[in-house]
């Protein structure tokens, strides 16, 4: 049995017990199966664990949250039924901490500060609609940021969203303080990056291990592509 070519040096995961496997997606990889019938993350994770202990089916592997597809970052995957169903609970309940760096092009104004607003999906055009205001079709959305500092000729932000809303960061940041994300044209940005990814990385999460209740911290090393030469040098 060949080993798939997947994860070739294991830079790729953070952690692995029997229950979960802790990876850092690189951008453009999709978390979860689509239209697009692209192969997920989650294929790969599977493709990986039948290959790793020999399995003579399909592996087990549950997906509890998910990071768009042009994000780099960490993903956190079920390996037993028992983990992702506590999981499934933690990520509802909003019973961890996730953190974000992206990278803008002018600085946040304040530097600091909650943003609030309500978001509306446009499922036609995958795009979601930023409201200051309670919209009657709106989910309550929310996000602390702060400035970390410059980066070469970007400015590196640290988010801490409190909701988990698809494309919450990129729309909040972009409708509520005019700082769209390095390379996400689909929300203001000028112009793409080369390698069609945006600046936003899922740095870290903080949560309970779903069955030994352990506190866990996983963090991200940032990608190697050039947008981020800077802020690895001076941040990390």
């Amino acid at each position: 049995m060949n080993r798939p070519n997947i994860w070739s040096e294991g830079r790729e995961i953070l952690f692995e017990d029997n229950h979960l496997l802790v990876i850092n997606k690189p951008a453009g990889l999709l978390v979860q199966g689509d239209a697009t019938g692209d192969e997920p993350l989650s294929k790969k994770a599977a493709e990986y664990l039948k290959f790793k202990y020999k399995k003579p089916g399909e592996a087990f592997v549950g997906v509890c949250h998910r990071i768009d597809r042009p994000v780099s970052g960490v993903v956190v995957l079920a390996k037993t039924s028992k983990a992702l169903s506590r999981l499934n609970e933690m990520f509802r309940d909003s019973l961890m901490t996730k953190t974000y760096w992206a990278l803008t092009g002018k600085p946040p104004v304040p530097e600091s500060g909650t943003l609030v607003h309500w978001l509306v999906k446009d499922t036609i055009r995958n795009v979601t609609k930023a409201y200051p205001e309670k919209h009657t079709q709106g989910l309550r959305s929310e996000l602390r940021y702060e400035l970390l500092g410059p980066a070469a000729n970007r400015f590196l932000l640290k988010i801490n969203p409190i909701t988990g809303r698809p494309h919450q960061i990129r729309t909040q940041l972009a409708t509520g303080l005019g700082t769209p994300i390095i390379g996400d044209v689909k929300y203001g940005f000028i112009a793409p990056l080369p390698d069609v990814s945006i600046a936003l990385h899922a740095r870290q999460l903080q949560l309970q291990h779903p069955v030994t209740k352990e506190a866990m911290t996983f963090v991200a090393p940032l990608p190697d592509a050039p947008h981020w030469d800077a802020a690895r040098e001076l941040f990390c």
